[in-house]
């Protein structure tokens, strides 16, 4: 390929994470790009290990993309189903994510009007072939070639350490988790957790709130909520910190970047059976816990009842299997996870590229 139209969003959330790994592999193939940044905003203040020679490229490619810019050319866009109908060309491919279970004849139309769509999860991928779309594929994402095991020792080797990274969000079972957590282990010095959470679409205000109803009027002395963590190095800090991750505990993700990074680095992930979880974690290299049944999504937050977009239900969990995970994952909490970190060169970003772009070709 000589040529490519890039759309995507370059930040510190997930979606950014993905484009900027991206951008990374095509960069090494020394294909001409036209960068398209969403909103024409780049932020790269987390991305603080990239190569000052990619950092030049992509601002470079991204200044002016129009310059070069033909609609024949095929263009790649990293973005959701919602707002992919608007295209640079007439030949787009997408690269999205899906978390839910019952696509809905908007989402049909728009996944059916690119030239191929690339699922991060296989199970999103069959549901749409289910729906009458047969442009779609499965191509999985990777861990990021920053994220590296420290070998440093942070805690003291009697303290059992949890973690919890993503945002705060129903669906990801994060004040249920935290609540659990601290009725089981609350202030009790053998035991931390720490909680990276924040989620840029909720207020202050309201952020306190849910963190206080899931620890209750007093946070405890041994559960530790952090702001948001400037660069990725730090990041991969805390999840070389923790021994036992319980980000998995998710009812349906598109991937599960933090619950797949912690494996991937050896860490113990409690991971519910579901959804893209299946696709990477094993009863080998997780802790698994199987889903209690299926429940609607909607939150009125992230998920609202009759639109034309993120319709249908999700997994759900329930208190004996989540504690019943926790008291498998103690056992192992701390053992290196030998097959987690086989995950690293099971999944790379290179393979991921190299399946976009020989459908592209």
């Amino acid at each position: 390929m000589k040529e490519l139209n890039f759309e995507c969003p370059i930040n510190p959330l997930s979606l950014g994470n993905v484009s900027i790994n991206f951008l990374k592999e095509i960069y090494k193939r020394g294909i001409k790009t036209n960068i398209f940044p969403h909103e024409k905003k780049i932020d790269v203040s987390s991305f603080n290990l990239l190569d000052g020679d990619f950092l030049d490229w992509v601002k470079k490619n991204s200044e002016s993309p129009l310059k070069n810019y033909k609609r024949e050319i095929p263009t790649l866009k990293v973005w959701h189903i919602n707002g992919s109908e608007k295209m640079l060309g007439e030949n787009q491919y997408l690269y999205t994510f899906y978390e839910v279970d019952s696509p809905t004849k908007e989402e049909i139309n728009i996944v059916k009007a690119q030239k191929h769509v690339f699922f991060s999860s296989s199970e999103s991928a069959n549901l749409f072939k289910k729906a009458g779309c047969d442009n779609v594929s499965y191509v999985p994402l990777a861990l990021d070639e920053d994220f590296y095991v420290t070998k440093r020792k942070y805690l003291d080797e009697d303290i059992v350490h949890f973690g919890l990274i993503g945002k705060f969000e129903q669906r990801k079972n994060t004040g249920a988790l935290i609540n659990l957590w601290v009725k089981k282990f609350g202030n009790n010095p053998k035991y931390q957790l720490t909680c990276l959470v924040g989620n840029p679409f909720i207020e202050e205000s309201k952020m306190k709130n849910l963190i206080q109803q899931s620890c209750g009027k007093n946070i405890p002395n041994n559960v530790n909520f952090l702001g948001r963590l400037k660069t990725n190095e730090e990041v991969n800090d805390l999840i070389n910190a923790i021994d036992i991750d319980l980000s998995g505990l998710s009812n349906g993700e598109g991937w599960n970047l933090p619950s797949f990074n912690a494996t991937a680095l050896g860490k113990w992930s409690i991971v519910t059976n579901c959804s893209s979880h299946k696709d990477w974690a094993t009863r080998e290299n997780s802790i698994l816990i199987e889903p209690a049944g299926r429940q609607p999504c909607y939150d009125n937050m992230f998920f609202k009842e009759g639109l034309p977009f993120n319709q249908g239900n999700y997994s759900k969990i329930d208190e004996k299997g989540v504690m019943d995970g926790i008291e498998r994952a103690l056992k192992v909490a701390k053992q290196e996870n030998k097959e987690g970190l086989k995950l690293r060169e099971k999944f790379t970003y290179s393979k991921s590229i190299d399946k976009i772009l020989t459908k592209i070709q």
